[in-house]
């Protein structure tokens, strides 16, 4: 196991539900939008996955218990953490002798510029009376002693030279700094921006913005296209869970697909695990519209919500997936989450236009944090380009992990929610 698996026992747990599953890698593999080999590499341990969501979904396709997805995730951090030392010992071995850091080059500056105030100025030529007395007092046995010549290096050469220093100086900070290097105060503010749990400031909710291209003036025009959102769609009603801070008691009957998004509002509902968010673009000019880009901005992150676990899929009832023609998952638990394409997918930049819509799917997972997240679309037109928050009517979409809460599932033909041990 080449990986840092071994002593995890990461790998090994993967492979007991995998065959406890009774599922095929290829099976397994086409429901998590990945390749055969992939999944068997993570198996084996040969690979150690960059975040949970894959392993939570290949879990939770495998029935694992609430107990088991906690020793799960305990396993993958352990891994992953062996993967990133790895991955640092050989970086750093690679890594070629550096160049002038930026104090050895104020050092070198320093020192030069000291030497120089400190040189003595180039003596004056001796006057034709000068030159008469020296003589005169360096008469020995009646001939004259002539004056000792000096060499001298002109002033002017001099402060050249040193120029020379201090600009080979700084030209190997440039180039040190071109490699990517930071100092020790600046990559203190990135962890900061992109560490671990926190809450930064966004734009306000729901505003987009344009600028034109041939000119500086702002373009306040809207977009020419528009976007619909759909934040609570289900990519199957077997994988849709929310979390509700209610006593099963108080929560509703699961509602079907269409009437989610209301159920939801009114149990003040958190997508948890995953979020299925379903985007429809239509362009309203004459000219086409290019999506260019599409960025996930996460403004909140936090311990994952304690409250109850609701299952939306009816226990023994099968489960139909989709197979969308644009379909991006994203790990919100990343660092720095990005869209992926699903194997097989397309990814950006896409057209539109008032003829040719575009539906697009984008799956959030979380299970290690709960997250506020948006989306930034960058699109252009012609002259004119921009970018265009997506966000749930104003307010961030939040998706929360549900490591080892309470499930409860509504029975088929039952009047009120059960514990997963006991549904069926």
């Amino acid at each position: 196991m080449s990986d840092g698996t071994a002593g995890s026992g990461f790998a090994e747990l993967l492979r007991e539900l995998k065959d406890r599953s009774g599922l095929s890698y290829g099976t397994l593999a086409k429901r998590l939008h990945m390749s055969t080999s992939t999944l068997h590499r993570y198996c084996n341990g040969d690979a150690v996955p960059a975040d949970y969501a894959p392993v939570e979904r290949l879990a939770r396709l495998c029935k694992a218990r609430p107990e088991e997805l906690v020793e799960l995730h305990r396993r993958w951090v352990l891994a992953d953490a062996g993967r990133r030392r790895k991955t640092d010992a050989s970086e750093k071995a690679a890594k070629p002798a550096g160049a002038a850091k930026p104090a050895e080059v104020t050092e070198a500056a320093g020192v030069a510029g000291a030497v120089a105030a400190e040189l003595p100025e180039p003596p004056e030529p001796l006057g034709p009376s000068e030159r008469a007395a020296g003589a005169v007092l360096g008469e020995s046995d009646g001939e004259p002693v002539a004056e000792p010549r000096r060499r001298r290096v002109p002033r002017r050469a001099l402060l050249a030279g040193i120029a020379v220093v201090v600009l080979l100086g700084a030209t190997a900070l440039a180039v040190r700094l071109s490699s990517g290097g930071t100092d020790d105060k600046n990559a203190g503010a990135a962890t900061q921006a992109t560490g671990a749990p926190h809450t930064s400031a966004v734009p306000p909710p729901g505003t987009s913005s344009s600028s034109s291209r041939s000119s500086s003036a702002t373009d306040t025009a809207p977009p020419p296209f528009t976007v619909t959102t759909q934040p609570y769609t289900w990519e199957s009603p077997c994988s849709q869970r929310y979390l509700i801070d209610r006593a099963p008691a108080a929560v509703a009957p699961p509602p079907v697909e269409s009437d989610a998004t209301a159920w939801v509002s009114a149990h003040q509902a958190v997508s948890a695990g995953e979020q299925y968010v379903t985007l429809t673009l239509k362009g309203t000019g004459s000219e086409p519209v290019v999506l260019e880009s599409l960025a996930v901005r996460t403004v909140e992150r936090g311990s994952p919500l304690a409250w109850n676990d609701y299952a939306m899929g009816t226990p023994g009832v099968g489960c139909g997936e989709n197979t969308p023609a644009r379909f991006f998952t994203v790990a919100l638990d990343g660092v720095r989450p990005t869209l992926v394409p699903a194997a097989g997918h397309r990814d950006f930049p896409f057209k539109v236009s008032d003829s040719d819509p575009e539906v697009i799917h984008v799956r959030a997972d979380a299970s290690a944090y709960s997250v506020g997240w948006y989306l930034e679309l960058s699109w252009s037109s012609g002259a004119r380009s921009g970018t265009l928050r997506i966000d749930d009517k104003g307010r961030p979409f939040r998706t929360s992990g549900d490591n080892g809460r309470p499930v409860y599932e509504f029975p088929l033909g039952g009047e009120a929610w059960r514990t997963a041990s006991s549904a069926g």
